[in-house]
């Protein structure tokens, strides 16, 4: 009886310690179209599309409000001591200061000491935005800000993982461009692009920027042809990860499902385009999105992308793709051998065979 006593007080003991170890949230948590200026803006979750989107609106609203706004990048892994308070300091002509914090999930002790000390007495004029992607690392610096130190907000950023959230997330969208569009057509859209939300918005945006009338299911077949724009980066992201057998199947799938052969050489030339841009560059993709003219997701995509690749391997892919383009554009009597060619080609990242 004595053992049994002690063991439950011992499990109410843990349960305590355990219920005091989490922080109550004293700030407000909202979603990534909610956000807005505050000293302190932590952006969390895992998904990068919508956290770069919260982000990009917090500045473009901040340079509306005063174009001598000045924007720096911080890398939380590689920063250097005194980095953050040089950057939030106050200028000569007291301009206002944005400062985004990338891979907070990965910072170092030294970001993390400083970052924890500047809470208690953030710079006035300065919003410091930090961007914490998932996982324990950091939990410190985000229970202080969620205790309300430094006076800041969260932006939730979760992924979006039901077709339900995913049709809001493509209503929302049209919704804020002021374009009517029918729910056949949101459906077909997100039945379509179910798999990857940054490419769901830019056929939204497509969509708004070029259909002058209603958006029907008609106008989204003509532009995507149902699941066609899907089954073309289906199987240009399976050739470029190297699984040419799997290409190939997707391909055939893609053109039984009535995938014209344009649009799938038009997918490919994208996405190498887009990685040529990104190799050998240097810096966070929030510092080279507007080097490069590509969205932050974009870059982050390409480097994974181009994992096992050389430049003398993208050239030949690019030489290769633009043959393919005239082929399937009447250069050639057989496009569906010219695609299959590419494919080869991309598979083997443009290496000549030994």
């Amino acid at each position: 009886m004595a053992t049994r006593t002690a063991s439950s007080a011992r499990s109410k003991s843990a349960v305590s310690k355990a219920s005091a170890s989490k922080v109550a949230v004293a700030i407000p948590q909202l979603a990534w179209n909610q956000i807005r200026p505050a000293p302190i803006v932590l952006v969390s979750g895992t998904e990068g599309f919508l956290a770069d989107r919260a982000i990009r609106q917090l500045r473009d609203f901040l340079k509306s409000e005063d174009p001598s706004l000045e924007v720096t990048d911080v890398e939380a892994d590689s920063y250097a001591p005194g980095e953050l308070m040089t950057l939030a300091s106050p200028s000569l002509f007291d301009e206002p200061r944005l400062v985004r914090v990338s891979n907070v999930e990965k910072c170092s002790d030294v970001f993390l000491s400083e970052a924890l000390a500047y809470l208690e007495s953030p710079a006035e004029g300065c919003y410091l935005v930090l961007r914490h992607a998932g996982g324990v690392r950091g939990k410190k610096l985000l229970d202080t800000i969620r205790s309300g130190t430094g006076g800041g907000i969260e932006i939730v950023c979760a992924d979006l993982k039901k077709d339900a959230e995913k049709y809001d997330f493509a209503v929302a969208e049209f919704r804020t461009a002021q374009k009517r569009v029918s729910p056949g057509a949101l459906r077909t859209l997100v039945d379509a692009f179910s798999d990857d939300l940054a490419e769901l918005a830019a056929a939204c945006q497509q969509l708004i920027s070029d259909a002058s009338a209603e958006i029907t299911e008609a106008t989204v077949a003509r532009y995507y042809s149902g699941r066609v724009e899907t089954n073309a980066f289906a199987v240009a992201d399976a050739a470029i990860a190297g699984r040419y057998g799997e290409a190939l199947v997707a391909l055939r799938h893609a053109l039984a499902s009535g995938a014209d052969p344009v649009p799938i050489v038009a997918a490919f030339a994208s996405k190498v385009r887009t990685m040529a841009k990104v190799s050998g560059t240097r810096g966070s993709s929030g510092q080279l999105a507007g080097q490069l003219g590509l969205a932050p997701w974009q870059i982050d995509r390409a480097r994974r992308d181009l994992q096992g690749w050389s430049d003398e391997g993208l050239g030949r892919s690019i030489v290769a793709l633009a043959d393919a383009d005239a082929q399937v554009k009447g250069a050639g009597r057989d496009p569906v051998f010219a695609l299959e060619k590419v494919i080869a080609i991309v598979s083997a990242r443009g290496e000549l065979p030994r």
